[in-house]
């Protein structure tokens, strides 16, 4: 029975991962101008984020609700963000790449962390995920067993990580049939990122 913590928060964590995000558009994008083993550095470090996300709103989840809906400028600033960066991709021009030197900037690792971490949509959806969680009788709370929140936090990483893999293994077969594909994937990636801020800011204005 205990097991069943293990689906549950696999399931939650992929329904949560499915729609396009940051993190998605990043492994997808380094999947195809570079490889699939940089993306996976990103699918893994993006998965501690999500858990360390997941296990926030479920020790804060009344205060973080109250926190976005009394501070709007939040939300408002994510979609400037998005729509920025979207319009930068669109019109940015091929230029001839350029080697970074710094190990920080260039790392996947603290790429994937970030975009996983500073994203508060995600954080907003697993507070709604556990409101549906515990109206099943579940009673999953900071205070549950540690053997229960391991198996849940282990679900929740592993769904992350598969679902991000998925998306690069789509990526190397859109790889192999598109050429140029720097070129489209950067108007891909911009477009998609701009859609994704008008769906937040359509979501702040209901």
């Amino acid at each position: 029975m205990i097991l069943l913590y293990v689906f549950i928060g696999l399931l939650a964590s992929t329904i949560g991962a499915l729609p396009l995000g940051a993190s998605n558009i990043a492994v997808i994008n380094t999947t195809i101008k570079q490889n699939a083993k940089q993306a996976l550095k990103i699918a893994i470090a993006a998965g501690i984020a999500e858990v360390l996300l997941s296990y926030y709103a479920l020790h804060c989840n009344m205060v973080i609700r109250d926190f976005f809906d009394r501070n709007m400028w939040i939300q408002i600033l994510v979609v400037v963000v998005l729509m920025t960066i979207g319009s930068y991709l669109i019109f940015k021009k091929t230029t001839k790449k350029i080697p970074k030197k710094n190990a920080i900037i260039s790392s996947k690792y603290v790429i994937g962390f970030l975009l996983g971490l500073l994203n508060p949509p995600v954080l907003i959806y697993w507070i709604v995920a556990f409101g549906i969680i515990n109206n099943y009788d579940l009673m999953l709370s900071i205070g549950s067993p540690l053997p229960v929140l391991f198996l849940f936090f282990s679900g929740v990483y592993i769904g992350k990580l598969i679902t991000l893999y998925t998306y690069s293994k789509f990526s190397i077969a859109l790889k192999n049939k598109v050429h140029n594909i720097t070129f489209v994937m950067n108007k891909i990636t911009g477009v998609l990122l701009i859609i994704i801020g008008i769906t937040q800011a359509i979501t702040i204005s209901l």
